[in-house]
């Protein structure tokens, strides 16, 4: 490991190279990267809805906001490789849901969006609707609920994650993140050639945040992803097509921790001093974890 005057980590291992730059993501692409360089991009950049973060200011206006996400975009664009794909998780509020779509439009200059993902923190479904399956014995309601108190908006439970690239025809691995058929007669009707027990998981992922103790030291960060998002959208696009991971709004370091799970190389941005010393921390007790599974420890 290396930390040099411009505030880089450098970790290598197995093969696989991890780089976090603390430092403005757009300025650290045109400056460090290559073009073409990048197989996959997976990042939540700040919403603008006002979110509390250590420095930024999350209250721009909005037309600056959507301007400066063109930027980033055609940052973006520049590194990419030409067969790769962002997954650009980004969210609203029932107050002020254009916010992605703004986003969304003034990305199209540079990119085909291929699939729209919507990753649901919170579901709640009755007996009556899931039928007669196995082990549910009632209504289930699971997941992350944050309340609101309004009589005229009804409570958000769920973010986009726009799957964007460069020319909308790029191969996925959808298998890769695919769920069991619950009526296995349905194998021999829609299953592949080998029979697989597998079909696709479709464009609903139920991803809810796990339980913690303290906020502060388990998640001190205001708006972040479980790192099974940047897992499943690295294994979506595909495993053996993807050599370099990028996340420019790196924050705690979810991305990375995903990336040294999967064995895959990985560059973060961060610009809060904070968040950066903590996605260090976090991507070491990934790379320790992945070290102690593969011996067998």
């Amino acid at each position: 490991m290396r930390m040099t005057n411009e505030k880089v980590v450098n970790i290598s291992r197995d093969g696989r190279d991890y780089a976090l730059y603390n430092m403005d993501c757009i300025e650290g692409m045109k400056r460090y990267l290559a073009p073409r360089s990048v197989d996959v991009v997976v990042t939540s950049p700040p919403y603008n809805l006002g979110t509390s973060y250590k420095s930024y200011d999350d209250k721009m206006k909005r037309v600056d906001y959507v301007e400066w996400m063109g930027q980033w975009g055609q940052a973006v664009s520049e590194i990419l490789a030409d067969e790769g794909s962002i997954f650009l998780n980004i969210g609203g509020k029932p107050t002020d849901p254009w916010g992605p779509f703004e986003v969304l439009f003034r990305l199209r200059e540079h990119f085909v969006l291929q699939n729209t993902i919507h990753w649901i923190k919170s579901i709640a479904i009755r007996k009556e609707d899931v039928g007669r399956y196995p082990g549910v014995s009632g209504n289930v309601s699971v997941g992350h609920y944050k309340p609101i108190n309004s009589a005229r908006y009804i409570n958000d439970c769920h973010e986009y994650i726009f799957h964007l690239t460069k020319n909308g025809r790029v191969a996925l691995d959808r298998l890769a993140v695919g769920v069991e058929y619950q009526d296995k007669s349905n194998i021999a009707r829609f299953g592949s050639a080998n029979r697989s027990d597998s079909r696709c998981r479709g464009n609903t992922w139920f991803v809810p945040y796990k339980t913690i103790k303290s906020r502060d030291k388990q998640r001190p960060h205001p708006a972040t992803f479980p790192v099974k998002i940047p897992q499943m959208c690295i294994q979506l696009h595909g495993i053996e097509q993807t050599q370099c991971v990028l996340d420019p709004f790196m924050g705690i370091g979810h991305t990375a921790s995903a990336c040294a799970q999967l064995g895959v190389s990985c560059i973060g941005f961060e610009l809060e001093q904070d968040y950066f010393a903590q996605s260090q921390r976090v991507l070491e007790d990934a790379l320790a974890t992945q070290k102690l599974d593969l011996s067998g420890g």
